[in-house]
Protein backbone atom coordinates (compact mmCIF):
# COMPACT_ATOMS: atom_id res chain seq x y z
CA UNK A 1 0.00 0.00 0.00
CA UNK A 2 1.63 3.09 -0.61
CA UNK A 3 2.54 5.69 1.74
CA UNK A 4 0.31 8.63 2.73
CA UNK A 5 1.86 12.22 2.38
CA UNK A 6 1.56 14.77 5.16
CA UNK A 7 1.92 18.85 4.49
CA UNK A 8 5.84 18.79 4.93
CA UNK A 9 6.65 14.83 4.39
CA UNK A 10 6.35 13.63 0.96
CA UNK A 11 5.95 10.33 -0.33
CA UNK A 12 6.60 8.89 -3.37
CA UNK A 13 5.11 5.60 -5.06
CA UNK A 14 8.55 3.45 -3.44
CA UNK A 15 8.58 4.98 -0.24
CA UNK A 16 8.50 2.92 2.79
CA UNK A 17 7.58 3.86 6.56
CA UNK A 18 8.87 0.24 7.71
CA UNK A 19 12.53 -0.53 5.90
CA UNK A 20 15.54 0.35 7.17
CA UNK A 21 17.83 -0.02 10.21
CA UNK A 22 18.48 1.99 13.44
CA UNK A 23 21.96 3.40 13.77
CA UNK A 24 23.79 5.13 16.86
CA UNK A 25 23.83 8.69 16.35
CA UNK A 26 26.83 9.67 17.64
CA UNK A 27 26.24 14.02 18.45
CA UNK A 28 22.88 13.18 19.46
CA UNK A 29 24.30 10.13 21.92
CA UNK A 30 27.09 12.33 23.25
CA UNK A 31 25.36 15.49 23.93
CA UNK A 32 22.46 13.62 25.90
CA UNK A 33 24.94 11.09 27.77
CA UNK A 34 27.33 13.62 28.70
CA UNK A 35 24.44 15.72 30.41
CA UNK A 36 23.00 12.96 32.14
CA UNK A 37 26.97 11.84 33.14
CA UNK A 38 26.89 15.33 34.56
CA UNK A 39 23.85 15.49 36.33
CA UNK A 40 24.44 12.46 38.13
CA UNK A 41 27.65 13.13 39.00
CA UNK A 42 27.71 16.84 40.00
CA UNK A 43 23.79 17.03 41.15
CA UNK A 44 24.00 15.62 44.37
CA UNK A 45 27.12 17.20 45.01
CA UNK A 46 25.82 20.69 44.60
CA UNK A 47 22.31 20.74 45.55
CA UNK A 48 21.10 23.97 47.02
CA UNK A 49 17.49 25.29 47.57
CA UNK A 50 18.35 27.72 45.45
CA UNK A 51 19.58 25.33 42.77
CA UNK A 52 16.32 23.41 42.86
CA UNK A 53 14.18 26.44 42.53
CA UNK A 54 15.94 27.85 39.76
CA UNK A 55 15.93 24.36 38.35
CA UNK A 56 12.02 24.07 38.49
CA UNK A 57 10.96 27.86 37.25
CA UNK A 58 13.79 27.36 34.32
CA UNK A 59 12.39 24.32 33.25
CA UNK A 60 8.81 25.00 33.52
CA UNK A 61 9.40 28.19 31.27
CA UNK A 62 11.37 26.15 28.93
CA UNK A 63 9.35 23.17 28.60
CA UNK A 64 5.45 25.24 28.85
CA UNK A 65 5.87 28.49 26.85
CA UNK A 66 8.92 27.26 24.83
CA UNK A 67 8.61 23.41 23.85
CA UNK A 68 4.90 22.76 24.48
CA UNK A 69 3.42 26.53 23.06
CA UNK A 70 6.54 27.43 20.89
CA UNK A 71 7.80 24.37 19.39
CA UNK A 72 4.92 22.03 19.16
CA UNK A 73 1.97 23.82 19.14
CA UNK A 74 3.07 26.95 16.94
CA UNK A 75 5.81 26.14 14.97
CA UNK A 76 5.35 22.58 13.97
CA UNK A 77 1.32 22.50 14.06
CA UNK A 78 0.48 26.03 13.78
CA UNK A 79 -2.53 25.89 15.79
CA UNK A 80 -2.37 29.61 16.37
CA UNK A 81 -1.02 33.36 15.25
CA UNK A 82 1.57 35.18 17.16
CA UNK A 83 3.16 38.83 16.92
CA UNK A 84 6.79 37.80 14.92
CA UNK A 85 8.54 39.17 18.29
CA UNK A 86 6.94 36.72 20.66
CA UNK A 87 7.22 33.84 18.35
CA UNK A 88 10.81 33.90 18.18
CA UNK A 89 10.86 34.14 21.98
CA UNK A 90 8.80 30.93 22.68
CA UNK A 91 10.98 29.18 20.10
CA UNK A 92 13.61 30.45 21.59
CA UNK A 93 12.93 28.61 24.95
CA UNK A 94 11.96 25.90 23.06
CA UNK A 95 15.58 25.24 21.87
CA UNK A 96 16.86 26.15 25.41
CA UNK A 97 15.27 22.61 25.91
CA UNK A 98 18.24 20.70 24.40
CA UNK A 99 16.57 18.80 22.42
CA UNK A 100 17.20 20.60 19.44
CA UNK A 101 16.74 23.53 17.02
CA UNK A 102 13.52 24.33 15.49
CA UNK A 103 14.49 23.20 12.34
CA UNK A 104 15.65 19.63 13.51
CA UNK A 105 12.62 19.69 15.82
CA UNK A 106 10.35 20.09 13.26
CA UNK A 107 11.77 17.18 11.66
CA UNK A 108 12.04 14.69 13.93
CA UNK A 109 8.43 15.84 15.25
CA UNK A 110 6.69 15.26 11.68
CA UNK A 111 9.21 12.09 10.38
CA UNK A 112 7.69 10.23 13.54
CA UNK A 113 4.07 12.06 13.05
CA UNK A 114 4.30 10.77 9.23
CA UNK A 115 5.13 7.29 9.70
CA UNK A 116 2.68 6.54 12.88
CA UNK A 117 -0.26 8.12 10.02
CA UNK A 118 0.59 4.92 8.02
CA UNK A 119 -1.14 1.47 7.62
CA UNK A 120 1.97 -0.22 9.01
CA UNK A 121 4.95 2.11 11.40
CA UNK A 122 8.33 0.80 12.16
CA UNK A 123 8.76 -0.06 15.82
CA UNK A 124 11.42 2.90 16.54
CA UNK A 125 8.76 5.53 15.38
CA UNK A 126 6.07 3.25 17.39
CA UNK A 127 8.42 2.89 20.62
CA UNK A 128 7.49 -1.09 20.55
CA UNK A 129 10.88 -1.49 22.20
CA UNK A 130 11.16 -2.47 25.87
CA UNK A 131 11.25 0.09 28.51
CA UNK A 132 15.02 0.68 28.42
CA UNK A 133 15.67 -0.65 25.58
CA UNK A 134 13.22 2.21 24.34
CA UNK A 135 15.02 4.54 26.47
CA UNK A 136 18.58 4.05 24.79
CA UNK A 137 16.90 3.75 20.85
CA UNK A 138 15.12 7.39 21.19
CA UNK A 139 17.76 9.08 22.94
CA UNK A 140 20.39 7.79 21.66
CA UNK A 141 20.09 6.48 17.60
CA UNK A 142 18.07 6.89 14.54
CA UNK A 143 16.09 5.33 12.35
CA UNK A 144 17.71 5.72 8.60
CA UNK A 145 15.06 4.58 6.78
CA UNK A 146 15.76 2.40 2.97
CA UNK A 147 13.20 4.55 1.35
CA UNK A 148 12.48 7.61 2.87
CA UNK A 149 9.71 9.88 2.26
CA UNK A 150 11.04 13.82 1.58
CA UNK A 151 11.24 16.83 4.05
CA UNK A 152 9.50 19.57 2.60
CA UNK A 153 9.32 22.57 5.25
CA UNK A 154 7.49 25.46 4.21
CA UNK A 155 9.84 28.90 2.97
CA UNK A 156 8.79 30.72 5.98
CA UNK A 157 10.63 28.15 8.11
CA UNK A 158 13.59 26.79 5.87
CA UNK A 159 14.56 30.52 5.43
CA UNK A 160 14.04 32.45 8.19
CA UNK A 161 17.44 33.53 9.02
CA UNK A 162 16.85 33.69 13.01
CA UNK A 163 15.66 30.02 12.92
CA UNK A 164 19.01 29.35 10.73
CA UNK A 165 21.01 30.68 13.20
CA UNK A 166 19.03 28.64 16.23
CA UNK A 167 19.65 25.74 14.55
CA UNK A 168 23.40 25.82 13.69
CA UNK A 169 24.07 27.00 17.13
CA UNK A 170 21.36 25.25 19.35
CA UNK A 171 23.70 23.56 21.71
CA UNK A 172 25.61 26.51 22.05
CA UNK A 173 22.71 28.49 23.13
CA UNK A 174 23.16 26.86 26.48
CA UNK A 175 26.60 28.72 27.00
CA UNK A 176 25.59 32.27 27.62
CA UNK A 177 22.88 30.93 30.35
CA UNK A 178 26.12 28.70 32.28
CA UNK A 179 27.87 31.48 32.50
CA UNK A 180 25.45 33.57 33.38
CA UNK A 181 24.27 30.93 36.58
CA UNK A 182 27.27 30.17 37.47
CA UNK A 183 27.93 33.96 38.27
CA UNK A 184 24.95 34.60 40.18
CA UNK A 185 24.59 31.39 42.10
CA UNK A 186 28.14 29.36 41.79
CA UNK A 187 28.17 25.41 40.86
CA UNK A 188 24.71 24.61 41.99
CA UNK A 189 22.93 27.07 40.05
CA UNK A 190 25.41 25.77 36.97
CA UNK A 191 24.96 22.23 37.26
CA UNK A 192 20.88 22.58 37.85
CA UNK A 193 20.25 24.97 35.27
CA UNK A 194 21.97 23.30 32.33
CA UNK A 195 22.32 19.69 32.68
CA UNK A 196 20.48 18.49 35.69
CA UNK A 197 17.32 20.71 33.74
CA UNK A 198 18.32 19.14 29.90
CA UNK A 199 18.29 15.50 31.43
CA UNK A 200 15.35 15.83 33.24
CA UNK A 201 13.53 17.27 30.49
CA UNK A 202 14.99 15.08 27.50
CA UNK A 203 14.14 11.86 29.66
CA UNK A 204 10.79 13.44 30.66
CA UNK A 205 9.64 13.66 27.05
CA UNK A 206 10.62 10.20 25.83
CA UNK A 207 9.23 8.70 29.01
CA UNK A 208 5.80 10.49 28.20
CA UNK A 209 6.06 9.35 24.49
CA UNK A 210 6.74 6.26 25.29
CA UNK A 211 3.96 5.49 27.69
CA UNK A 212 1.13 7.61 25.49
CA UNK A 213 2.12 5.64 22.51
CA UNK A 214 1.69 2.14 23.96
CA UNK A 215 -1.05 2.48 26.90
CA UNK A 216 -3.25 3.97 28.85
CA UNK A 217 -7.03 5.88 28.51
CA UNK A 218 -7.86 6.15 25.26
CA UNK A 219 -11.03 8.56 24.45
CA UNK A 220 -10.66 8.42 20.58
CA UNK A 221 -9.26 6.53 17.86
CA UNK A 222 -7.67 7.53 14.23
CA UNK A 223 -8.76 4.65 11.69
CA UNK A 224 -6.32 3.47 9.68
CA UNK A 225 -3.15 5.00 11.78
CA UNK A 226 -0.74 2.19 12.62
CA UNK A 227 0.10 4.10 15.95
CA UNK A 228 -2.73 5.26 17.93
CA UNK A 229 -2.56 7.99 20.85
CA UNK A 230 -3.15 7.37 24.83
CA UNK A 231 -3.44 10.34 27.68
CA UNK A 232 -1.41 10.60 30.60
CA UNK A 233 -3.87 11.80 33.26
CA UNK A 234 -1.10 11.53 36.15
CA UNK A 235 1.51 13.92 34.12
CA UNK A 236 -0.92 16.71 32.95
CA UNK A 237 0.21 19.16 35.21
CA UNK A 238 4.01 18.63 34.88
CA UNK A 239 3.98 18.37 31.21
CA UNK A 240 1.28 20.99 30.76
CA UNK A 241 -1.19 19.79 28.52
CA UNK A 242 0.97 17.39 26.60
CA UNK A 243 0.00 14.03 28.52
CA UNK A 244 -3.08 14.51 26.60
CA UNK A 245 -1.53 12.64 23.65
CA UNK A 246 -4.80 10.93 22.39
CA UNK A 247 -6.64 14.02 21.92
CA UNK A 248 -3.59 15.26 20.26
CA UNK A 249 -3.38 12.40 17.62
CA UNK A 250 -7.02 12.72 17.17
CA UNK A 251 -6.65 16.61 16.49
CA UNK A 252 -3.49 17.61 15.98
CA UNK A 253 -3.85 20.92 14.84
CA UNK A 254 -5.60 21.94 17.83
CA UNK A 255 -3.77 24.15 19.87
CA UNK A 256 -5.88 22.81 23.04
CA UNK A 257 -4.45 19.59 24.27
CA UNK A 258 -7.35 19.50 26.91
CA UNK A 259 -10.06 18.90 25.75
CA UNK A 260 -12.44 17.59 27.91
CA UNK A 261 -13.96 18.07 31.11
CA UNK A 262 -10.99 18.52 33.99
CA UNK A 263 -8.13 17.95 31.88
CA UNK A 264 -5.51 20.59 32.63
CA UNK A 265 -3.91 21.88 30.41
CA UNK A 266 -1.16 24.98 31.25
CA UNK A 267 -0.11 25.38 27.52
CA UNK A 268 -3.74 26.87 26.60
CA UNK A 269 -3.98 28.70 29.54
CA UNK A 270 -1.20 30.55 28.66
CA UNK A 271 -2.16 30.78 24.94
CA UNK A 272 -5.59 31.93 26.32
CA UNK A 273 -3.45 34.81 28.45
CA UNK A 274 -1.33 35.99 25.34
CA UNK A 275 -5.14 36.05 23.36
CA UNK A 276 -6.01 38.70 26.19
CA UNK A 277 -3.09 40.42 25.61
CA UNK A 278 -3.08 40.71 21.94
CA UNK A 279 -0.21 38.53 21.47
CA UNK A 280 -1.76 35.77 19.93
CA UNK A 281 -4.51 35.47 17.74
CA UNK A 282 -6.83 32.58 15.82
CA UNK A 283 -6.30 29.75 18.43
CA UNK A 284 -7.63 26.81 16.76
CA UNK A 285 -9.66 24.05 18.47
CA UNK A 286 -11.79 21.13 17.34
CA UNK A 287 -14.70 23.91 17.26
CA UNK A 288 -12.71 25.29 14.67
CA UNK A 289 -11.05 22.81 12.76
CA UNK A 290 -12.54 21.00 9.78
CA UNK A 291 -13.82 17.68 10.33
CA UNK A 292 -11.57 14.57 10.27
CA UNK A 293 -11.96 11.48 8.76
CA UNK A 294 -12.47 8.18 10.79
CA UNK A 295 -11.78 9.97 13.73
CA UNK A 296 -14.17 8.57 17.19
CA UNK A 297 -14.95 7.39 19.85
CA UNK A 298 -12.91 5.08 21.64
CA UNK A 299 -15.13 0.94 21.27
CA UNK A 300 -17.37 3.26 19.07
CA UNK A 301 -17.02 0.83 15.77
CA UNK A 302 -18.88 3.53 13.69
CA UNK A 303 -16.62 6.17 11.78
CA UNK A 304 -18.06 9.77 11.96
CA UNK A 305 -15.90 11.56 9.69
CA UNK A 306 -15.08 14.07 12.63
CA UNK A 307 -16.94 13.61 16.05
CA UNK A 308 -19.70 16.40 15.99
CA UNK A 309 -20.35 15.87 19.74
CA UNK A 310 -16.64 16.29 20.25
CA UNK A 311 -17.27 20.14 18.09
CA UNK A 312 -20.14 20.63 20.30
CA UNK A 313 -18.81 19.82 23.67
CA UNK A 314 -15.91 22.12 23.33
CA UNK A 315 -17.85 24.86 22.36
CA UNK A 316 -19.76 24.77 25.35
CA UNK A 317 -16.36 25.21 27.34
CA UNK A 318 -14.41 27.94 25.22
Amino acid sequence: MPCLSTDRVIADPDTSSTEGRVVWAPARSLWTGGMLAAALALGPLFVTPGAVVLFAATTAVTLCAGHSVGMHRLLIHRSFEARPWLERLLVYLGTLVGMAGPLGMVRLHDIRDWSQRQAACHDLHAHRATFWKDAWLQMHARLDLARPPRFRPEPRLADDPFYRRLEATWMLQQLPWAALFYALGGMPWLVWGIPVRITVSLTGHWLVGHITHRRGPQGWVVDGMAVQGHDLPAAAWITFGEAWHGNHHAWPNSARFGIEPGQADPGWWLLRLFERLGWVWGLRTPVTLAARPGVRRAGDTSVTGGSNSRREHVATRR
